[in-house]
C-alpha cells in the first residue's frame, strides 16, 4: 500500500511536470517570436510545427535526467532549498541535451533567448506546482481527509526507524497513535512525541478500543519469539499487516530490498558502484585525472629531480596497499624516506619529526604532494580520484578485527584523497572517525560530491597538521 501510494504522487508529479514543459516549450517560441518581450529583432522565424516536434525528445530527456538526479525521490519536510537546486540542475542538462538533439538533427536554427525563456517558465512552474500540491495535501490531512492512523509493534530501534521512514512520505497521511513494547516499565514513555501505549500481549485489546488502518510489526530479531502469536492476533481484526523484518538491524552498506523472481530478499550490503554509476565515476576519473596529470607535470619533474640531486635512491617508491574487493596493489608515491627507512622497524606509520625522511621528503610529505605519482594508479584504474586512502596488509590484517565494518571501505576503490583526509582524520588520527568517514561518503557517493572533496582538499587538504 505505502508504495502504491508513493508511486501514485510521484506519477502525479510527473506527468504535471511534463505539462509544465510543454507550456513554457511552447510560450518560451511565443515570447521570443510572437509576444516580443524582450525586444531584439528577429532573423527568421521558425515554423511553429518544428517547434513542436520536439516536445517529445523534451519529455524522454526530462525523464532520463530527473530519473538520474533523483527528483522523484521521497524528501523530508525541511527539504525545499534541496529540491529548487535539483529542479535547476535537472532543467539545465535537459536543456544542453535537446539542443545537442537540435543541431544534430539540424530542423531549425534555436534562438537562445526562447531557451532563456523555457528554462525560467519551467523553473518558476515546477516549484510552484510542488509549493501548490503540497500546500493541498497540507491542508486535507488537517481537515482529516483520507487520513490513515498506525501502530507499531516494536519500540526498539527498528520501530523508531518506522517512524522516521513515515516521515519521508508525508503525503500519505499516515499517523501513527502509538507503539507496543515487549517491556511492561515503557508503557507511559513518548518517542518523538509519540506514546507507548501497551505492551504486545494486550494487542487484542489495542486493536478492539482503537482505530488503526495499519499495523507495523518491526521486532528485533532477539524478539521474534512473539512474532507467531502477534500476527495471529492481528489477523483477527481488520487493520492492514506490514512487517518490517528484523534483519534490517544488521544492515551495512547500501542495504535494502531486492527481489528474486516473486520471492522478496533482505539485502544487508551490497556493492554500492555498479552499472552507469562505476562508469560515471571511471570516466570522472580518466577525464579529470587526465587534466590533473598533464597540468601537475612540470611541478612532478621538478621534485623528480630535487630527489634524485638530493638522496641516493630511486625517484619513485612503490608499496604494496590493500584495493578494491581487498585486492593488492603497488601504490606509487614520490621517495621522501632513506631507501633502508623500515629496515630494522619494519612497517610502521610515519611519526612527527620522523628522522627517517630525507629534506626534500619532509617539505613533499607536509604539503601532500609526494602523492601525485598516484595519478597513473588513477589512470590505470587501481584507485580513484576520491575515495577511501589505502592502508599497507599488514595494517588491515589488524584493522578488519578491531573495527566494526573496517573491510567495507573496500567496497569502492581507494582514492587519493578521501571524505575523512578532507575533515582532518588523516595519518596517525583516529581509526574509528577515518572509517566512519569513509562509509558515510560510500553511502552518499555522487559526482557532485566527489567534486566538492576535491575542492576542499584543493582549498584546505594540502596543509594539515596529520600529515608527517
Amino acid at each position: 500500500m505505502l508504495k502504491k501510494h508513493a508511486q501514485f504522487f510521484e506519477s502525479l508529479f510527473i506527468i504535471s511536470d511534463l505539462l509544465i514543459l510543454s507550456a513554457a516549450w511552447v510560450l518560451s517560441y511565443f515570447l521570443r517570436f510572437t509576444i516580443l518581450l524582450i525586444n531584439i529583432p528577429v532573423v527568421g522565424v521558425p515554423p511553429f510545427l518544428h517547434y513542436l516536434e520536439f516536445l517529445l525528445p523534451l519529455w524522454i530527456i526530462w525523464a532520463l535526467v530527473s530519473n538520474r538526479l533523483k527528483l522523484y525521490h521521497s524528501r523530508r519536510t525541511d527539504y525545499h532549498l534541496k529540491e529548487h537546486v535539483d529542479i535547476a540542475k535537472s532543467l539545465t542538462f535537459t536543456l544542453l541535451v535537446l539542443i545537442a538533439v537540435i543541431y544534430l538533427f539540424k530542423r531549425f536554427d534555436f534562438s537562445r533567448l526562447a531557451f532563456i525563456y523555457f528554462w525560467a517558465v519551467s523553473f518558476l512552474g515546477l516549484n510552484g506546482l510542488r509549493f501548490f500540491i503540497r500546500k493541498i495535501l497540507r491542508r486535507l490531512r488537517k481537515s482529516g481527509y483520507n487520513r490513515r492512523f498506525g501502530l507499531i509493534v516494536g519500540a526498539g530501534e527498528l520501530g523508531q526507524q518506522v517512524l522516521e521512514n513515515i516521515e519521508l512520505y508525508p503525503e500519505l497521511g499516515i499517523q501513527i497513535i502509538g507503539f507496543l513494547t515487549n517491556h511492561k516499565d515503557e508503557v507511559g514513555e513518548k518517542i518523538k512525541d509519540v506514546p507507548i501505549i501497551g505492551v504486545y500481549e494486550k494487542i487484542d485489546e489495542i486493536l478492539d478500543k482503537q482505530k488503526v488502518d495499519i499495523s507495523f510489526i518491526a521486532l528485533p530479531v532477539r524478539e521474534y519469539s512473539c512474532f507467531e502469536d502477534l500476527i495471529k492476533k492481528v489477523h483477527g481484526h481488520l487493520s492492514e499487516i506490514k512487517v518490517v523484518p528484523g534483519s534490517y538491524e544488521f544492515m551495512g552498506l547500501r542495504g535494502g530490498m531486492d527481489a528474486l523472481g516473486h520471492l522478496p530478499i533482505v539485502s544487508l550490503q551490497s556493492s554500492p558502484l555498479y552499472g552507469w554509476d562505476s562508469v560515471f565515476k571511471r570516466l570522472f576519473d580518466l577525464i579529470l585525472g587526465g587534466f590533473i596529470l598533464i597540468a601537475a607535470l612540470p611541478v612532478m619533474c621538478m621534485i623528480g629531480l630535487l630527489i634524485k640531486l638530493t638522496s641516493e635512491g630511486p625517484i619513485l617508491y612503490g608499496q604494496e596497499r590493500i584495493g578494491m574487493d581487498g585486492l593488492p596493489f603497488r601504490m606509487l608515491k614520490f621517495r621522501t624516506m632513506r631507501i633502508d627507512a623500515e629496515k630494522e622497524s619494519g612497517p610502521v606509520w610515519a611519526e612527527k619529526d620522523d628522522p627517517r625522511r630525507t629534506k626534500v621528503g619532509a617539505l613533499l610529505r607536509k604539503i601532500s604532494l609526494d602523492e601525485l605519482p598516484q595519478l597513473f594508479n588513477v589512470l590505470k584504474g587501481e584507485m580513484s580520484l576520491v575515495g577511501p586512502r589505502p592502508e599497507r596488509p599488514n595494517f588491515v590484517e589488524g584493522f578488519r578485527d578491531q573495527i566494526s565494518m573496517y573491510m567495507l571501505r573496500h567496497k569502492i576503490k581507494a582514492g587519493m584523497t578521501g571524505w575523512a583526509q578532507v575533515n582532518g582524520w588523516r595519518g596517525n588520527t583516529s581509526l574509528e572517525k577515518r572509517v566512519e568517514h569513509d562509509l558515510y561518503y560510500i553511502q552518499n557517493w555522487s559526482i557532485g560530491f566527489d567534486l566538492r572533496i576535491l575542492f576542499m582538499t584543493f582549498w584546505k587538504g594540502f596543509f594539515n597538521k596529520s600529515a608527517y
